[in-house]
């Protein structure tokens, strides 16, 4: 679908796909904020955190995050991508993220073996590796307990690593519990996405659109009614704009306004509608 949308309304790339380039992204003052201060002291190493409902912006803050950090000199940023994982398996992952060999059957060898390769390069560039893991709050106490050993040393006067940990509400809920509060009591640099406001998701689509080359796609007023609808949520939003792009493309429009926003949203309610009489 998308060879098809691009050159029919003139973009560079899909605006409403979570596939956005990463220089196209949207960046908040609040996230840049934040990735300044990460920037600032991931050379001490630590916790950092990343909090917000689903659809709040937490995919995108990493990314950015993560490329600004990508871009610091001797920085290696690595992703858990399976934060799920038993303790094995967890070590196994960082075995493969930072190119350490994992003994099989030995965790305690590769424990050392990790420490040993951060605390290698730390002693050369005076700079600490970053771990990201997203959907932090699915993680076993177990393998939270581990990360949080495995990250210091010299009775936690020394950090061996910047760890960013993203999730829901259930992740500061987890971090407060007795079993946690020792790695919960550690996080440096907190950021934590509210719903956006109505100008707030506004700018966003004003942002996507002038990158994607067409900042005249949507009209005035069908962004405001998508933020309005949106409920706060940028993937909402997102979706929404998808399906109106689709519903567009189908009916050989070159730009997106309200009537067409009623037409697709009015025709979607009344057929729920009638889906739910008929079940009664």
């Amino acid at each position: 679908m998308n060879e098809t949308l691009l050159p029919l309304f003139g973009l560079k790339f899909h605006p409403f796909r979570p596939e956005v380039p990463i220089e196209a992204l949207h960046m908040t003052p609040a996230v840049e904020a934040f990735c300044s201060r990460v920037e600032r002291t991931v050379g001490d190493g630590g916790f950092v955190m990343v909090t917000g409902e689903p659809g709040s912006g937490k995919s995108v803050a990493l990314r950015l995050l993560a490329e600004r950090l990508r871009g610091l000199r001797d920085v290696v940023v690595g992703t858990v991508d399976h934060p799920q994982s038993r303790v094995s398996d967890f070590y196994r992952e960082l075995g493969d993220i930072f190119g350490v060999p994992f003994p099989p059957h030995n965790r305690w060898a590769g424990f050392k073996t990790l420490r040993a390769r951060w605390g290698e390069h730390i002693a050369t560039t005076l700079m600490r590796p970053v771990l990201v893991v997203d959907e932090a709050q699915e993680m076993l106490a177990t393998v939270f307990g581990e990360l949080r050993v495995l990250s210091s040393k010299d009775f936690d006067s020394k950090s061996l690593l910047c760890i960013v940990l993203a999730g829901d509400g259930r992740l500061p809920e987890r971090l407060r519990t007795p079993e946690l509060l020792p790695l919960g009591s550690r996080i440096r640099r907190r950021l934590h996405l509210e719903p956006a406001s109505r100008d707030q998701l506004c700018g966003c689509l004003d942002h996507l659109l002038d990158a994607a080359g067409n900042p005249g796609l949507m009209t005035t007023e069908l962004k405001v009614t998508v933020a309005e609808h949106a409920a706060g949520n940028y993937r909402v939003m997102m979706n929404i704009a998808d399906e109106l792009l689709v519903a567009a493309a189908e009916r050989s429009l070159s730009q997106l306004d309200e009537k067409l926003y009623f037409d697709v949203f009015q025709v979607a309610a009344s057929t729920a509608k009638r889906a739910g009489s008929k079940k009664r």
